[in-house]
């Protein structure tokens, strides 16, 4: 681990950053937006913090392929002072909705805690142009156990799952940028008017399961902890869009405590809300 860090630092960092200089226009453009009480210079230090996360995202994930479930345990902690485990025993399955905050692809780590007590995480994923680079994901991202589901087929596999008795955590990367015309719910985020992705909600609405946020930090490097927050027991009894602007709200304040371990190259704000929609 301590190599592969040297690694990062000494040529994946200076790769991205100096040579390759990886959409730093679009970071720089999105961290101004998102910032504009700080500093120039302050926003040029949290843009080089996030190129040197990001190396090590790299570093981890190549690191993590090989590593046993006992050295996993010792980068991942896990703070479930909510009792999501209660719950799932008490209520059956939930879904916890996440972001591109610190190492997510780690977070697929959480099954081997549930498969101790007969549960099961599943993570939805959406499918690669590249068909090499999605058969690597998936052997990444299957690698501690659960199942992967691909998001056009969520729906079937959520009623065959139930149907069979499964209980099974559902892990929802919510904060990719959904067009424009299928957005529902749009929220005032890091100053800006933001859609998000409206299927965590519709779907615990659908069959009624409790949902969670995660909440990310990283005290130290290779050391991720992982806060699980109640959003709300009771999805049904939740106004319209009601889940999906606490997910944005605990989003931002993650990101305002830790603004270098979100993913900043992402074209987040590209499109804009249309016309009569959300």
């Amino acid at each position: 681990m301590k190599a592969l860090y040297l690694l990062a630092d000494a040529l994946i960092f200076p790769l991205l950053y100096y040579v390759v200089r990886y959409r730093r226009k679009l970071v720089a453009k999105n961290l101004l937006r998102s910032f504009p009480e700080k500093s120039e210079q302050e926003r040029r230090q949290i843009a080089k913090d996030f190129y040197h996360s990001l190396a090590d995202i790299i570093v981890e994930n190549i690191w993590g392929y090989w590593a046993t479930d006992e050295q996993m345990r010792e980068h991942i902690v896990i703070d479930d002072t909510c009792g999501i485990q209660d719950h799932m025993r008490e209520m059956g399955c939930s879904i916890v909705m996440l972001a591109h905050m610190g190492n997510w692809e780690w977070m697929a780590d959480y099954h081997q805690h549930l498969a101790v007590n007969g549960m099961m995480q599943a993570n939805l994923y959406r499918r690669q142009k590249n068909a090499r680079m999605d058969k690597m994901m998936n052997a990444i991202r299957a690698k501690r156990g659960g199942i992967l589901i691909e998001k056009n087929q969520t729906l079937r596999e959520m009623i065959r799952l139930r149907r069979e008795g499964k209980n099974v955590l559902y892990g929802f990367i919510c904060d990719q940028k959904p067009r424009p015309e299928v957005t529902h719910t749009w929220v005032n985020f890091l100053h800006q008017e933001t859609g998000f992705l409206g299927g965590a909600e519709i779907l615990s609405k659908k069959f009624n399961y409790p949902v969670y946020y995660l909440h990310i930090t990283r005290p130290e490097r290779g050391k991720y902890i992982c806060q699980i927050i109640l959003i709300t027991k009771d999805p049904t009894h939740t106004a319209e869009g009601e889940i999906t602007a606490t997910f944005a709200r605990l989003l931002e304040q993650n990101i305002r405590l830790h603004p270098h371990l979100w993913l900043w190259t992402h074209n987040r704000w590209k499109w804009k809300r249309v016309e009569g929609r959300g």
